[in-house]
């Protein structure tokens, strides 16, 4: 599965203006296409294409930022054969590079906490400056983007492994993984230390 081996990657926003904005995954959700047995009812594709989430059912590695409430963005990125559809849904991230700038696109001052500056969906999207105007669309595995998912040889993390959260369906589908005992992963911080580790992995007892 794509969603745990994202975890400790960065993912990094370039731009013109500035020095590069990168925070470290930390936390995932992964949506099945409606090629699965059963359709993840949760996932935006699983009524099949439409003009909104047509990245998802076009190649992998792109990214697929769609907004909620009219103001916010969250970010996924396709991960499946064309046609098929499935995403990762990136949670939260650890910032790296460019901290000041993230925290101030926030509107925080430049020391507040890690935690604060990209923990959930749309604050990581607010952080980095991610839209859907500008992003929806873009590979994040080519070293031109402007959005990059990149490798710098960090240390395989331990991961939890728990149901996703904030939704309405399929709630108990265990498809959300985080960097254990991570302090930026974003929920209830408690899943953390009801896990247990198997195989390099965990799973919520």
């Amino acid at each position: 599965m794509v969603a745990p081996r994202l975890l400790g990657k960065l993912l990094v926003a370039r731009s013109r203006r500035g020095s590069p904005l990168a925070g470290r995954i930390v936390e995932v959700e992964a949506y099945l296409g409606p090629h699965t047995d059963p359709p993840d009812p949760a996932a935006h594709a699983h009524r099949g294409p439409t003009p909104r989430n047509l990245v998802l059912f076009g190649p992998a590695g792109h990214a697929y930022v769609y907004s909620i409430y009219g103001q916010y963005f969250c970010m996924n990125i396709s991960c499946e054969k064309e046609g098929l559809a499935g995403c990762v849904l990136l949670r939260a991230l650890e910032p790296v590079s460019g901290i000041a700038q993230m925290a101030a696109n926030r509107g925080l001052d430049e020391d507040a906490p890690a935690r604060m500056i990209a923990s959930g969906p749309s604050r990581l999207c607010m952080a980095l400056g991610l839209t859907r105007p500008l992003h929806n669309g873009v590979d994040v595995t080519n070293a031109t983007s402007s959005l990059q998912v990149r490798d710098d040889g960090f240390a395989e993390p331990k991961i939890v492994t728990t149901p996703r959260i904030g939704i309405k369906h399929a709630v108990d589908w265990p498809l959300r993984f985080a960097m254990r005992g991570h302090a930026c992963v974003s929920g209830p911080r408690r899943l953390a230390m009801l896990s247990t580790i198997r195989n390099g992995h965990s799973s919520v007892e």
